[in-house]
């Protein structure tokens, strides 16, 4: 029996260079984030695993943690919910200043947060537009974990807008007609066509918008009033220890918030990816 090698033709790529290509983003990738992030690793191990551990299970430091991802992640549910609706009403709907809305959405990017918490801080202070209404009915926002929501809410909802805004414009609105012209009501259509559509967009939109407030300073630092075991978030506990000179003890904060985001993150990914084979397989 004679075999017959046969050999496939090798498929020629338009654009040739996959390993300079590949080699310049390794390069790349290592110098901006993983030689920095394995430099904070390498800091910490000036710590015994027992000076590790007290350092991020004092009281302090385990309510700047609280405070610090229970207000990311509420922050993070609320532009979940405001965004697609904002979202929802920039694409489908036509109306008078839509350009200038549209425009403001992307202020928080442009603003530097010093500039936000400064304002944000003289609205709702108890002598502010907003504060001296909400002080009338018992809401006190600055120098509260609100006030903190109310700051984060402002730096991320224009991650969840402008992640689920081209997903919108994509979608074809003849699927939702032939869905109506079939019996279905406006719920069925929401729940079966347009949410199944736009949940891997909203998912990455969640995740970036908690990512980016997690690690928030500036914006936080004035409305907050930095209380100890009240007010006072894990970035600022760890400007604190830096200007104490206790450079071991700031890290070990850090490495901790960096590995818990990453855990999340990576729980938030893996459940996207998961939506997404779903979806495909149905």
């Amino acid at each position: 029996m004679i075999r017959e090698s046969i050999r496939r033709p090798r498929k020629r790529r338009v654009l040739p260079g996959f390993g300079l290509s590949l080699g310049f983003t390794t390069l790349y990738i290592s110098l901006i984030v993983l030689i920095p992030v394995s430099t904070l690793f390498f800091k910490t191990f000036s710590l015994t695993w027992d000076q590790f551990y007290a350092s991020i299970t004092s009281a302090r430091v385990l309510a700047s943690f609280r405070l610090s991802f229970g207000t990311a992640f509420i922050a993070a549910l609320v532009n979940i919910v405001f965004g697609l609706l904002l979202a929802w009403t920039l694409v489908r709907y036509d109306f008078p200043g839509k350009q200038i809305i549209d425009a403001f959405v992307d202020l928080p990017f442009a603003l530097p947060t010093a500039v936000a918490g400064i304002t944000l801080t003289t609205l709702y202070a108890e002598n502010g537009w907003f504060g001296g209404l909400l002080q009338h009915l018992g809401i006190k926002v600055d120098y509260t974990p609100l006030g903190i929501i109310v700051a984060l809410v402002f730096i991320g909802f224009p991650f969840v807008v402008r992640t689920v805004q081209p997903v919108l414009e994509s979608m074809e609105t003849d699927v939702e007609e032939a869905a109506a012209s079939l019996g279905a009501n406006r719920w069925q259509i929401v729940t079966r066509i347009i949410l199944p559509t736009i949940r891997p967009a909203a998912l990455t939109g969640f995740a970036l918008a908690f990512a980016r407030t997690l690690g928030e300073y500036g914006s936080v630092v004035f409305i907050a009033g930095n209380m100890p075991m009240r007010t006072e978030i894990s970035t600022l506990l760890i400007i604190t220890r830096l200007e104490q000179y206790d450079y071991p003890g700031a890290t070990a904060i850090a490495v901790t918030m960096l590995a818990a985001s990453f855990a999340l993150l990576l729980l938030i990914n893996l459940l996207q990816a998961r939506l997404v084979r779903r979806d495909v397989a149905a």
